[in-house]
This record gives structure tokens, sequence and C-alpha cells, in this order.
């Protein structure tokens, strides 16, 4: 299995759309509604959007194995100084437990701390049982809970999770 994780320029964004439409179908039914999932993909991952963020200076990452897209990463500087967020970590459900995920959150947090961030964050829907183990694993801690309106009668419903980037000495 040959893995790479790449830089997304713009003639991937379409592929990254279309993967984020299997990966939501499959993942987020019983955690937020179908109407939901059509409303956040639809607000969140259309090319124009996604070209957007690119061109706005968040770093996207593409998880490939042998040549196909199973995943994809986004980070950029937040809102606090020294922070980074990580907008976006998803992988195919058939290549969960692959390393996917691990390897282009590494990317993220080395992106991150390349660019003076100290701290990663991240927002997770508190019924995203499973990424939120995962997270917490990974060595992030819950910093507090926050309800958002999204528009379109939505709101999200997250917790706030960081990670201290501790500084890499040789």
């Amino acid at each position: 299995m040959n893995v790479a994780i790449e830089r997304v320029h713009a003639e991937h964004l379409a592929e990254i759309s279309a993967l984020a439409e299997v990966i939501w179908r499959a993942h987020y039914p019983g955690i937020i509604s179908a109407e939901q999932i059509s409303y956040m993909l639809d607000r969140m991952y259309r090319v124009d959007t996604l070209r957007a963020e690119l061109e706005s200076g968040i770093h996207w990452f593409r998880a490939i194995v042998d040549g196909e897209l199973h995943g994809f990463a986004s980070v950029g500087p937040a809102d606090a100084a020294a922070e980074f967020k990580l907008h976006k970590l998803y992988v195919h459900p058939d290549w969960h437990r692959h390393g996917l995920g691990s390897a282009l959150l590494k990317e993220c947090e080395s992106t991150a701390r390349a660019h003076g961030a100290t701290t990663l964050v991240l927002n997770v829907n508190k019924r995203n049982e499973k990424a939120i183990v995962t997270y917490l694993k990974r060595g992030f801690a819950i910093r507090h809970s926050i309800v958002a309106d999204i528009g379109g009668s939505f709101v999200m419903d997250d917790f706030f999770m960081t990670k201290s980037l501790p500084r890499l000495t040789w």
C-alpha cells in the first residue's frame, strides 16, 4: 500500500467535494438529521466554497492510497493568536483504521507549528462519539461546549477541543 499526503490544488476540489458527500452521508445519520447533512454539505463543500478557502490561505491536504483519494483535511489560523484550527479531517469509512487520519492530522500539526502555532483547536459534534474518542487519544482535550446557529433552522452543538503543540527539538 502506497500512502501519500499531498497538498490540495484547485484541480482536486471537485473530487474532495464528491468524497465529502460519500463520507457525510455514511457517517452523520443518527448524529444530525438528513436535512442538516444536506444543508451543511451544500454550505461547506461546494467547489466554489472550497476554492475560496484554498485561496484564503487555509491549508488543504489529501490522503492518496495507490493513486486514489481516500481522505482530506484542512487547517488554518484560528481567532486567537498562536492557534491554528483543524477545520476538516475526514477519511472514507472503508479506510478507517489504516492510519490515514493520523497521517493527515500529523501533516496539519506540522503545518500549524511551521506557522508559529502552539495550539491546535477544533470543533466536533457532541454526538460524534467516534471522533471525540479519537481526538482524545491524539492528545486533544475538551475546552468547552458551544451551540452555534448556522442558518437554515440548524445549529452546531459542538465541543471545542484543544491540543498543545510543543516545539519539536532534535
